[in-house]
């Protein structure tokens, strides 16, 4: 993996599973925060606060560490965000398996 991703990566999956806990496909939910070409703060903001709700004391950790992937988002430039994307499609397939890939 590309050193820009690695942190991106990293708070990912430190912070990930708690923002996306009970959303119905959580590769769909981080590629609506990444799909253009800067990273969808608002979208964030409002899996943030179902968060909140849920687990404040997780909340308080996490904020941080959303703005901080967005700012790194927001630096890549298109070719590294573009592999970031593929990265998201490619853990999806695999968690997946191979029968969700065939036609």
């Amino acid at each position: 993996m590309s050193p820009q991703l690695l942190p991106i990566a990293r708070r990912l999956r430190d912070h990930g599973p708690a923002l996306l806990a009970g959303v119905d496909d959580p590769h769909d939910e981080l590629l609506a925060l990444v799909w253009g070409p800067r990273f969808d703060r608002e979208h964030a903001l409002g899996l943030w606060a179902s968060l909140s709700r849920r687990q404040p004391q997780e909340a308080l950790l996490t904020l941080p560490a959303i703005l901080s992937v967005a700012d790194r988002f927001d630096g890549l430039d298109a070719r590294a965000q573009q592999r970031l994307r593929q990265l998201i499609l490619r853990h999806r397939a695999l968690r997946d398996g191979p029968a969700a890939t065939s036609v």
